[in-house]
């Protein structure tokens, strides 16, 4: 390889660990890891296909041009019989000529990439975790990948691919940490705190019954007063327990009801936000089944989350709702809409939940009205 090439390779390599192992958002961090690719290989477009469980990818993240006005590849999913997906699954990349000719590439072509030619796909991840494939593309009629190309591919997605791997393991260890350190501080709260603002209101309002005779109103009544703040106190600090603990997965036991998670998360991503969201709420979600209600709070969290980080919206209306046979959630926002080429990892998510529940997620985006996620589930009558 030449020095030029290596050190570029090098700078490439060092800077996606610098980013993954930073804490920043593997969605941020997915584009970056195209475009340099792309960059490295001169290649007109670059993709990052993340692999499911079934063996097909879905493309994640593109850099560079696509074949036609309006195609946005991201989205798009793979055959599981794909070139690209056998690749992602074994450890060997792949090059040919053109892949629109190619009888083992031909018929997994998708339309928004019938405008390519030379096609190099690699491996992207490790042994033990493979995330996927990095392929890189050049127009008809250029010329094709050379084998250091290809090489220079293969060595950065694995370098990549390390790097997100570790910054997982990372991530993984830090919300871990988080969860056991809002456990400390509930059960402190909840074992201490509370207890003694319960004993203190308890002694106040006893004193207050024996010198009820001996205290003018005025002096009676700032007493009754403090006692009265007292008990609102407990509740509050009983809620932020129940807000901490909600956050934890490997404490089911101690989940809160589906309403209090609700504002809760709602509360939080006001804070985030500057402003508050309007929360509606319609029925009563309070028999509402454990499991259905995990899986809501945790898509109403990664919905709020998406809004915050990405919407520049300036209001915000959260919807809960619950009929005789179904939780219906919505999240709408005025912001800026889902542009094309970022990551959908995170609505890939929402699905997810949405079908472990037995229900589906549906989300309506455009530049001028913002975006609204729709999340139902159903419950029993």
């Amino acid at each position: 390889m030449e020095p030029n090439l290596a050190s570029r390779v090098l700078a490439a390599s060092t800077e996606i660990t610098t980013a993954a192992l930073a804490g920043d958002d593997p969605d941020a961090v997915l584009p970056l890891v195209v475009r340099r690719a792309a960059e490295l290989a001169e290649a007109d477009l670059g993709l990052a296909m993340v692999r499911a469980d079934d063996g097909r990818l879905t493309v994640e993240a593109a850099h560079g041009r696509v074949a036609g006005p309006g195609e946005d590849p991201v989205g798009t999913v793979l055959s599981a019989r794909s070139t690209a997906a056998r690749v992602a699954r074994g450890a060997v990349p792949f090059v040919v000529d053109d892949f629109t000719a190619d009888p083992r590439t031909a018929p997994y072509v998708p339309r928004a990439l019938r405008g390519y030619g030379p096609f190099a796909v690699t491996p992207f991840g490790t042994r033990e975790r493979k995330l996927g494939a990095l392929a890189v593309y050049r127009r008809k009629g250029a010329a094709p990948f050379a084998p250091v190309a290809v090489d220079v591919l293969a060595s950065f997605a694995a370098h990549a691919g390390l790097a997100l791997v570790l910054a997982e393991g990372s991530t993984a260890r830090q919300r871990i940490a988080v969860y056991q350190e809002r456990e400390r501080i509930a059960r402190d709260l909840h074992d201490v705190i509370v207890q003694r603002l319960y004993a203190s209101g308890v002694r106040l309002d006893v004193l207050s019954r024996k010198l009820a005779d001996r205290l003018d109103p005025a002096e009676r009544d700032r007493l009754t007063d403090a006692v009265d703040q007292l008990d609102r106190t407990i509740a509050e600090v009983r809620a932020t327990v129940r807000a901490l603990r909600s956050a934890d997965p490997y404490q089911p036991a101690k989940v809160p009801d589906l309403l209090d998670s609700v504002r809760a998360e709602v509360h939080t991503a006001g804070e985030l936000l500057g402003f508050p969201p309007r929360l509606e709420i319609e029925g009563d979600p309070a028999d509402v089944p454990v499991a259905v209600a995990d899986h809501a709070r945790a898509a109403l969290r990664e919905a709020l989350s998406n809004v915050v980080r990405h919407s520049g919206a300036h209001t915000v209306l959260v919807r809960l709702s619950r009929d005789a046979g179904t939780l219906r959630l919505s999240v709408s926002d005025d912001g800026c809409g889902i542009p094309p080429g970022v990551t959908r990892r995170g609505l890939r998510h929402l699905e997810e939940r949405a079908a472990a529940a037995g229900g589906h997620c549906e989300v309506v985006s455009s530049a001028r009205s913002g975006t609204t996620v729709s999340w139902t589930a159903p419950v029993p009558s």
